[in-house]
């Protein structure tokens, strides 16, 4: 399968499907962390290019409700109006099959529900971080290794320039289980 992992600059994810034998892209405005296939620039460019999955990330800083004490500015500067666009342009994209993944954010209310929301502790990491999947013609994550110890590690995250980034990379496990359970028979769903 051909897949791109979109704004993701850590190739968490990406590498997840090149490890089950798929093509597979991320693409960021920022460089890849790690070497391998990655689009620096605009998901915009790339979107049409003939994928069969997309994964996609967008930016949660206008988003998340975890910042809703910024939501008023945020509205008056057009800020969340055009982070809203783009998710809409992700949901909307010409591919198959779309997992769209955000925190608690204000997708649920302005576009539509999550068709589940997940934790690291159901894919083997023993923390805390409500992440919303929204779906299409992709199953529910079935979780992998459920374990103990329920930390909140990534809300304690001490402040740093880099921390944002920090908080925004996918859990291994989950990454895993996407590469695992979403790469069946093209034609399947």
């Amino acid at each position: 399968m051909r897949i791109l992992v979109a704004c993701e600059s850590s190739g968490v994810v990406r590498d997840a499907f090149i490890s089950n034998g798929h093509d597979a892209y991320s693409c960021d405005l920022l460089p890849t962390d790690v070497p391998g296939p990655h689009y620096q620039g605009d998901v915009r460019d790339i979107l049409d290019d003939g994928w069969d999955l997309m994964i996609a990330h967008p930016p949660c800083t206008h988003l998340a409700v975890s910042g809703a004490r910024w939501f008023p500015a945020k509205r008056a500067s057009g800020e969340q109006q055009e982070a809203l666009e783009f998710v809409q342009l992700l949901l909307k994209a010409n591919i198959h099959k779309i997992a769209l993944e955000n925190p608690i954010s204000i997708i649920s209310t302005q576009i539509r529900r999550p068709d589940q929301i997940i934790q690291p502790w159901m894919f083997g990491h023993g923390e805390t971080k409500a992440t919303c999947l929204w779906l299409k013609n992709l199953p529910l994550l079935k979780p992998t290794n459920v374990v103990e110890g329920r930390e909140n590690r990534v809300h304690k995250m001490p402040p740093s320039p880099d921390r944002w980034k920090l908080r925004s990379i996918t859990y291994q496990g989950i990454a895993l289980a996407m590469a695992n359970q979403w790469t069946v028979d093209p034609h399947t769903f």
